[in-house]
């Protein structure tokens, strides 16, 4: 738990200390941030391609993983969207043109693309396989560390960051939605109301509750919680260039712990800098409770 929150918050704060004040720096930054979530993808691609037990008891997991995904991410969507209706954001007022519209397809459209590209490849029996947790973590670190410059060089205090009600809202939007909806998948699925919880809390952190749930449930339910988890990430990624102009804080919801890392980028990309502060504090929090909440649920309620 705590390596996962070091490894976010160090290379941010390494980062908000380097301020640039040349714009054609500035530009070269935010240029390689937008390139980096194509690649970001791709890893993700090809990480699903080598799951183990994947292809053992495929249509159980695969059946699972669409109950628990409708109800957790569909929780957290339809409780996000009701909200910033009734509470519209300044940027819900945006309209959008067909140029932006065919432009959010688009983008859309190559995050699929980068992400079936890296699956086809991950397939594949290359050595570079046995790295890719440690590439994956440095571009993490350098994703973040740009950020941090970013965040710096656009004059975004740490009173904006660390004191930002935003973030904390859509954090308890997110984990009541998540909770009600694991415990209705948990009676879809005639499972305990213990490993439903268990199974909706990872907020998007697949590459740890995946293997807590693997350890306390078996093959099935550990696969399962990772692809809810992973498919939390990608859907969000696909969903926030739609979202992202007239519903900001539910394509903010909707990133879960990701938000502090892998979907910064595109939230970054898509509203702006100002987005940045309530996406780290989402995150951080998040990242925070996951593991908190899946140990109390897997092993504190029987």
């Amino acid at each position: 738990m705590y390596f996962g929150i070091l490894i976010a918050l160090v290379p941010l704060c390494i980062g908000y200390l380097i301020k640039l004040n040349e714009p054609n720096w500035i530009t070269k930054i935010n240029q390689t941030l937008s390139w980096m979530v194509y690649f970001i993808l791709f890893i993700m691609g090809s990480e699903l391609a080598r799951l183990d037990n994947l292809t053992a008891n495929l249509q159980i997991i695969l059946f699972y993983t669409g109950i628990i995904f409708l109800c957790t991410f569909g929780g957290n969507f339809i409780f996000l969207i009701l909200i910033e209706r009734c509470f519209p954001s300044q940027a819900s007022s945006t309209v959008q043109t067909y140029e932006s519209r065919f432009k959010m397809i688009l983008e859309s459209l190559r995050v699929c693309i980068a992400l079936a590209l890296g699956f086809v490849v991950g397939l594949l029996p290359l050595f570079i396989w046995q790295y890719s947790e440690d590439i994956t973590k440095v571009v993490l670190v350098f994703l973040l560390l740009l950020i941090g410059i970013q965040l710096r060089s656009n004059n975004i205090s740490l009173k904006q960051i660390l004191l930002n009600k935003v973030g904390i809202v859509t954090t308890i939007i997110v984990v009541i939605s998540a909770f009600l909806g694991g415990i209705i998948a948990a009676l879809i699925l005639d499972q305990p109301i213990h490993v439903g919880l268990a199974m909706s809390s990872g907020f998007g952190w697949y590459s740890l509750s995946g293997i807590l749930m693997t350890e306390a449930h078996g093959p099935i339910i550990g696969s399962t919680t990772f692809l809810n988890d992973i498919l939390r990430e990608l859907s969000a990624i696909i969903l926030i260039p739609t979202l992202i102009k007239r519903y900001k804080f539910t394509a903010l919801g909707l990133c879960g712990a990701t938000s502090m890392d892998f979907t910064l980028p595109m939230l970054q990309k898509g509203a702006g800098v100002t987005i940045v502060p309530p996406a780290i504090v989402q995150g951080f929090l998040l990242t925070l409770i996951m593991p908190i909440f899946m140990t109390l649920f897997n092993y504190g309620i029987t």
